[in-house]
């Protein structure tokens, strides 16, 4: 008898060590050896290795990011998606134990005289026509993994909780970069309403010199009402800057998981400086600093745990069942032991024979989802490798366009200074005056604005090479 167990279990164990299905490896995507329009280098360094305290120095932005990273909602829900992974994760882990269940039941049962139990009664004279039945059993049930079947979903269980940590990384990266561009484009608007205020005051100067004019007779009613006109546009720029400031004050307030309103602050645009270098490293490495590029490698380890699991559905599955308790037909002698106890032993096989075809067509879909995994593991890294290409391409032309803008701006303000000493002078008309404060006021407001994307790009690049969640 031990010859046979001990073969048996031999059997199992053997069996057990045998995969129903074979993996897809992660793939080998197709990589640049660089980055477009970054420098060639070897070097692995990236700025996306840099802590976000290094890497956004300025003191109001931090604790912006410090707040949004534990109060922002969907950085909790992340938080709270690892923890109900991780419960289901230590649950798993069950599925290797027996299933043990308790059971005590009692029941009475009057038979049909005219029935095959109620003529046996009559029979045996027991002096009732009741039959009663008390039980108290413990039940065992334990299915051999001779498939794998428990260990692909351990392995699918510990890829998804693993996909929900990164996750969170991605969650948090993005509020890194998000907030960071919120709060450039804050200071951009300052920047943006102190130059058209500035403006309206110097168009206020310009009016008021001809009125004087007209009232002089120099010049005519459509000389004021022009000049009038400029400073009205410039005038109502004002009440717009200061609507999109209090939005985004607003957007900022919420993504940090805060009531809206207003956000102190003591910096300007022109004080916050881009790096003169950043290294974006090599392309290679995005497949593990990236979290969503991540995610989805550890999408086809799940995949890969499906098939394996629909496969195992569709081979025997070995079942031993075991109860062991007390039984008795007489309520009186229920616990009398050992004459009430009783036990039972049962092997059984169980092989799926014909279900409408579903277990195949579940298999064979799973298969499909493998595939499209491996599809968007690849299309996953082709867009990361996108994101930082074009970041990098956006810092380096708005370089160059914020240096042709502020020298357009340094020549329209020594123009504009001209042209009201000219006017004052009597040596140029209104419209000479009012052309130069219109042409230096938009460009300006494009300098602002060109210096805001240069720092939003620096942001997304931080974001594509997957720094922030460090």
């Amino acid at each position: 008898m031990k010859k046979y167990i001990y073969s048996a279990a031999l059997i199992l164990l053997v069996l057990s060590a045998c995969k129903v299905s074979k993996d897809i490896k992660t793939p080998k995507p197709a990589l640049p050896d660089s980055f477009r329009n970054a420098v060639v280098t070897t070097d692995t360094a990236s700025v996306a290795d840099i802590q976000w305290k290094s890497f956004f120095t300025d003191a109001v932005l931090q604790k912006l990011i410090d707040s949004a990273i534990v109060k922002n909602y969907d950085m909790q829900i992340a938080v709270k998606n690892i923890e109900a992974s991780q419960l289901l994760f230590k649950q798993v882990k069950w599925n290797y134990v027996p299933q043990v269940a308790l059971n005590v039941t009692a029941n009475t049962q009057r038979p049909s005289d005219n029935s095959l139990t109620g003529l046996s009664l009559s029979q045996y004279n027991i002096g009732t026509k009741h039959i009663e039945d008390y039980s108290a059993n413990v039940a065992l049930s334990w299915e051999a993994d001779i498939w794998g079947k428990i260990h692909n979903q351990q392995r699918a269980a510990l890829a998804a909780y693993l996909q929900t940590a990164e996750a969170k990384k991605a969650v948090q990266t993005n509020i890194v970069a998000t907030v960071s561009q919120g709060y450039y484009n804050l200071l951009m608007l300052d920047e943006q309403l102190a130059i058209a205020k500035a403006n309206v005051k110097l168009n206020d100067s310009t009016l008021r010199i001809v009125n004087l004019q007209y009232d002089a007779g120099q010049v005519t009613l459509l000389a004021v009402q022009q000049t009038k006109a400029q400073q009205q546009a410039a005038a109502a720029l004002v009440p717009q800057f200061e609507q999109n400031i209090t939005i985004q004050e607003n957007a900022l307030r919420i993504l940090t998981g805060e009531l809206p309103g207003e956000i102190s602050r003591n910096s300007k645009l022109d004080q916050i400086t881009v790096p003169e270098s950043l290294s974006a490293g090599i392309p290679s490495a995005l497949v593990s600093r990236r979290p969503d590029v991540k995610s989805y490698e550890l999408a086809l380890i799940t995949a890969n745990a499906n098939v394996g699991i629909n496969k195992a559905a569709m081979y025997p599955a070995l079942r031993i069942t075991a109860s062991g308790g007390i039984n008795s037909f007489m309520a009186n002698n229920w616990f009398n032991i050992p004459a009430s106890l009783f036990g039972i032993v049962a092997g059984s096989i169980g092989q799926p024979l014909l279900q409408h075809k579903e277990l195949k067509t579940t298999y064979q879909v799973s298969e499909v989802e493998r595939e499209k995994t491996v599809l968007q593991f690849r299309q996953s890294v082709l867009n990361a490798v996108g994101e930082v290409s074009d970041a990098l391409v956006q810092i380096e032309k708005l370089k160059v366009q914020q240096s042709i803008v502020a020298s357009r701006v340094n020549t329209l303000q020594q123009a504009t200074k001209n042209a009201n000493l000219l006017f004052k002078n009597g040596m140029a008309n209104y419209l000479e005056v009012i052309t130069a404060q219109s042409n230096v006021l938009q460009s300006e407001l494009e300098l602002a604005s060109i210096k805001r994307g240069e720092l939003s790009a620096v942001a997304e690049l931080y974001r594509s090479l997957g720094g922030g969640w460090k």
